[in-house]
């Protein structure tokens, strides 16, 4: 709510404003903090809190925040207030403040962050709504962070397996392009004039130089034509995005990598909502809605199958290639003890390692790969530009 006020500071001059209060003993704690003393205060209008997207570090910093205000024993709608008062940007007053609003209609956590689809993921519902009913809201969230915070730092492992050779391929892309459409034909300049036989590599050079210069437009929009049209086959038909999601799983090098972190996010995910007392059968249906692989997707969608007609999860699973036999071993374990929680537990901390150790691996092996490569290029372009020119000078010495 938007409220226009009177508030008046120790030295008794008198202040006057508009703020967005949750309501007016929210206006008068906001003042507080700002050294005023309310007199009056009459609401303006509704303030609309449309909390269209916020980023995970927000969210993450959110929801911390809301648990340990609901682990040292807050009320619920005490801590959103707190929370919305102590936020910097709008968004982060918004949030707190439309779930503030909703619980107080009479609406539960989870009900109000139903609300806000786009901030909080289905499988995130479903988990606070699992704590509410358990009693162990405070707990479910402190795993909720948990988890987004190893999902954050696997999204950043990624970008810095792909950092080093994005730059190496924009600066050889960059490079080739230079030579291509500046050098090369001032070369062709210089050796029509030099009127001696122009080498096998030279010449490829510089027909090469010539597709960039006449026809460098048309090669870029078959690049973009071709982007677009995989876009949309991929969107229109879901046996190209299996297709292309198999050939993904399957590339070399880096499809081995992309298949454990697929794996780690669903066993992490799948781990969290079974320790806080959501269904395996409802758990691996919402973990399959949160994969964005369609290989592993459908292997899920069977694997719950089985389950559904009684088959353990180990061998639900041992049915899918997929799965790695060590997987399976660890399930077979926890069944076996009556322990699966710690054995999805273990298998999460197994991958969370193994990515750490192969994404090093895939450092080490593509820098200088993509090194030797650039080297390769760019040495045979200057063998191709300068070896006539030396073989110029050579006869003139003679």
């Amino acid at each position: 709510m938007l409220y226009s006020y009177r508030a008046a500071n120790p030295e008794g001059r008198v202040h006057k404003g508009q703020i967005d209060a949750l309501h007016e003993l929210d206006l008068q704690t906001q003042l507080k903090r700002m050294g005023l003393l309310l007199l009056r205060a009459h609401a303006l209008r509704e303030h609309r809190r449309n909390v269209k997207r916020v980023s995970r570090r927000e969210l993450i910093d959110f929801l911390f925040q809301l648990e340990m205000l609901l682990h040292a024993g807050v009320p619920i709608q005490s801590a959103l207030a707190d929370l919305r008062a102590s936020a910097q940007s709008n968004s982060g007053r918004d949030l707190p403040g439309g779930l503030y609003e909703k619980i107080e209609s009479g609406a539960t956590l989870a009900q109000a962050m139903a609300a806000y689809p786009r901030v909080f993921s289905a499988t995130l519902i479903q988990l606070i709504r699992a704590g509410e009913v358990s009693g162990q809201l405070s707990e479910v969230l402190r795993e909720i962070v948990r988890s987004l915070k190893w999902q954050d730092e696997l999204a950043a492992q990624t970008k810095r397996a792909l950092i080093y050779p994005g730059f190496v391929l924009v600066v050889i892309s960059a490079t080739v392009i230079f030579l291509m459409i500046y050098l090369v034909p001032q070369l062709v300049v210089f050796l029509t004039h030099m009127e001696q036989e122009i080498p096998l590599q030279t010449r490829l050079l510089i027909a090469l130089s010539g597709l960039f210069v006449h026809y460098g437009w048309a090669m870029v929009l078959m690049v973009l034509l071709l982007l677009l049209s995989a876009i949309a086959l991929t969107a229109a038909f879901e046996g190209v995005r299996h297709r292309l999601h198999q050939a993904e799983l399957s590339f070399p090098v880096l499809g081995p990598v992309l298949k454990k972190m697929a794996l780690a996010r669903f066993v992490d995910t799948l781990a969290l909502m079974y320790r806080t007392g959501v269904p395996l059968t409802d758990a691996l249906a919402y973990c399959q809605k949160l994969s964005r692989n369609l290989v592993l997707q459908r292997a899920l969608e069977r694997s719950r199958d089985r389950v559904l007609h009684g088959s353990p999860l180990s061998d639900s699973f041992a049915s899918e290639l997929l799965f790695p036999s060590l997987v399976i071993r660890m399930l077979k374990v926890g069944e076996s003890t009556g322990a699966l929680d710690a054995a999805l537990g273990n298998i999460s901390y197994f991958y969370a390692r193994d990515i750490d150790e192969s994404v090093g691996k895939v450092q080490a092996l593509i820098e200088p790969t993509l090194t030797v490569v650039m080297g390769l290029l760019l040495g045979w372009i200057m063998l191709a530009v300068l070896g006539p020119i030396y073989d110029t000078i050579a006869t003139l010495r003679m």
